[in-house]
């Protein structure tokens, strides 16, 4: 019942992307140029915090995470998985593109621009890390933000509900050994028990704290859990603002000798977010699944956990690698290219519907 009431409340008529949200790509614009000008100004400061880890896991960063995707994991209830099979050909689209076609077009997408077509422009030294922070960015699914994708597409609130767990939940087993596998395939060293510390830091401890807390708040009524997630919102946003602001500390030298990196580096992620979520919503279409269901199915496949991407960069790579580099441009285009996702779907309806 509380799956049903909790998607109830994921779908008013058309509500806009809040405010922090819509200006997403401005604040990640705004750290970069404070977190460069702060490692310019005070380079002691951030090797300081950059020193403070334990088992190669930076303590600061790893509270940020935290902050980061606690609050997206207490919407999640993981109780709607029963829902799955009232779409069971929307969700199959959805793992097909997700797990079986994302991780793997991007790493192709990686290698082509990365170590073939920008090679000469990029850090020589960097271009392994770049790879790897590409694939991080690509093997998994998003999670929170989807649920205002769907939204803005009017995307079935109980199929979003129920894809959206059923990824988190393949993600807890799924996400180290598809990184590993790609890691080593693009000939990169893997941490494995780093990888694997990061799983359980960023992905099983805070899904066991959100729902544990979100069964707290639901025993108070849904109206004390809809109250909390609105004033824990903006923390998740503020958590990621000041990891990047770190971030770009650590990177300011590279991106002020080579500003183009940033550049270089969206090419391959804005092909990977147009092809997976075309890909998607053309099999939905193929297999006749309905257009509120295809819309969330391919939006899932399109965006990215960035805030795990960027959490298992700085574990397994560091602060300045170009891992770290890699996933935060993901966040840096993550909403203008998702709204222009939404407008496409939103004017295809009546071809969708020709077809479906």
């Amino acid at each position: 019942m509380s799956a049903r009431i909790g998607a109830a409340n994921l779908a008013p008529a058309r509500p806009g992307i809040g405010f922090f949200e819509r200006w997403l790509s401005l604040w990640v614009f705004l750290c970069i140029v404070t977190g460069i000008a702060l490692g310019q100004w005070v380079p002691g400061l951030f090797q300081t915090l950059g020193r403070l880890e334990v088992a190669r896991v930076n303590i600061p960063v790893g509270v940020l995470i935290w902050v980061m995707i606690i609050p997206m994991l207490v919407k999640i209830d993981f109780g709607a998985l029963h829902q799955v099979r009232d779409h069971w050909k929307g969700i199959g689209v959805t793992l097909l593109v997700n797990w079986a076609v994302k991780p793997f077009s991007m790493a192709l997408l990686a290698w082509i621009f990365v170590r073939q077509v920008f090679a000469p422009y990029l850090p020589a030294d960097q271009l392994d890390s770049y790879v790897a922070g590409l694939i991080l960015l690509a093997a998994a699914p998003c999670t929170a933000m989807v649920f205002v994708w769907s939204r803005l597409s009017d995307g079935d609130p109980y199929f979003t509900l129920s894809q959206v767990a059923l990824n988190d939940t393949i993600m807890i087993f799924a996400f180290a050994p598809i990184v590993g596998l790609l890691l080593g395939i693009s000939s990169i060293t893997v941490p494995w028990d780093t990888l694997f510390t990061s799983v359980v830091l960023y992905i099983i401890v805070p899904v066991v704290i959100a729902q544990v807390w979100r069964r707290s708040l639901l025993a108070r009524g849904e109206a004390r859990l809809q109250s909390a997630l609105e004033k824990i919102g903006p923390f998740s946003v503020a958590a990621l603002l000041v990891t990047l602001v770190l971030l770009f500390a650590f990177q300011g030298e590279a991106i002020l000798r080579q500003p183009l990196i940033i550049a270089m580096l969206a090419v391959p992620i804005l092909i990977q977010v147009f092809f997976n979520s075309a890909l998607a919503y053309w099999l939905n279409r193929a297999v006749g699944e309905k257009h509120n269901v295809a819309c969330p199915s391919a939006l899932i496949g399109a965006s990215n956990f960035f805030e795990l991407a960027v959490a298992a960069a700085i574990s397994l790579f560091g602060f300045n690698s170009g891992a770290a580099l890699a996933t935060v441009v993901g966040v840096l285009i993550e909403v203008p290219v998702m709204l222009a996702v939404v407008r496409v779907v939103n004017s295809t309806r009546g071809w969708y519907a020709r077809g479906a």
